[in-house]
C-alpha cells in the first residue's frame, strides 16, 4: 500500500514516522510520501491560500495549489486513486471507513488549513470526504465561531468556502458570493450548512 499525503507542513509527520506501529507497517512495505503544496503551487512566492470570496476570517486553500501538487505527484492521469480530502463536513473516520482504506492500494490524503479548502477541491478534486475534529488549534478566535456543528450553525456542518480564482477549469464560484450582498452571503451560507446536516435522503 501506498499513503501519499499532501500538506503544507509535511515537517510535522516526522514523529509519525518514528511511531511503533508506523515503523512496522513501513518495514511490511508500506509506502508513506509527503507532498508539500508550497512547492508546486502556480503563484509566486509560494502562495497557496486566498481569503474567502464572500467575506469571513481565515484564509481557504486555493483550488489551483491542491489541483498542481496532484499533477505533480500523478499526473493529468489519477483514476482508480483514492483521493480523502480531510474536512470537517465529511464522512467521519471510524473503523469501517479505517477498513474501507485500508483496502486500498493507494490513498492520497489532502490536508486542509486555515478556514478551510476551497470546495471545488471536494467536487472535482477529491472522491471522499473525511472528517477532522481538532478542537483549540485555529489562529483566529472568529474562526471557531462558524466551525462545523458550532452553535452559530445550530449544530450543522460548515457551509462551503470558495476563494480565488473566480473560474478554474470551468469551474466557478456560486455568483452569490461575488454579489458583495452580506445578507444573501449569510442566507446561503446557513442554507448550505442546513443542507450537508440534513440526513441522506430527507
Amino acid at each position: 500500500m501506498r499513503i501519499d499525503v499532501f500538506t503544507l507542513f509535511p515537517e510535522w509527520f516526522e514523529w509519525f514516522l518514528g511511531q511503533r506501529h508506523v515503523a512496522n507497517a513501513i518495514q511490511d512495505g508500506t509506502e508513506i510520501r509527503f507532498f508539500d503544496y508550497r512547492e508546486t503551487t502556480p503563484l509566486g512566492g509560494g502562495q497557496v491560500d486566498d481569503s474567502p470570496y464572500g467575506g469571513g476570517a481565515g484564509m481557504v486553500l486555493r483550488v489551483d495549489a491542491v489541483d498542481a501538487a496532484l499533477n505533480a505527484a500523478y499526473g493529468e492521469s489519477r483514476l482508480g486513486k483514492r483521493i480523502v480530502l480531510l474536512a470537517p463536513s465529511g464522512r467521519q473516520l471510524d473503523d469501517a471507513l479505517a477498513g474501507e482504506l485500508a483496502e486500498e492500494r493507494e490513498v492520497a490524503l489532502l490536508c486542509g488549513r486555515y478556514e478551510g479548502v476551497d470546495e471545488r477541491v471536494r467536487e472535482h478534486l477529491a472522491t471522499d470526504a473525511v472528517i477532522r475534529k481538532l478542537p483549540g488549534a485555529l489562529g483566529h478566535a472568529d474562526s471557531a465561531v462558524e466551525e462545523s456543528f458550532s452553535e452559530a450553525l445550530g449544530g450543522a456542518p460548515e457551509y462551503p468556502h470558495y476563494t480565488r480564482p473566480a473560474t478554474y477549469r470551468g469551474w466557478r464560484v456560486p455568483e452569490v458570493l461575488l454579489s458583495g450582498d452580506h445578507a444573501r452571503v449569510r442566507e446561503w451560507r446557513l442554507e448550505q450548512s442546513r443542507r450537508r446536516g440534513a440526513p441522506s435522503g430527507g
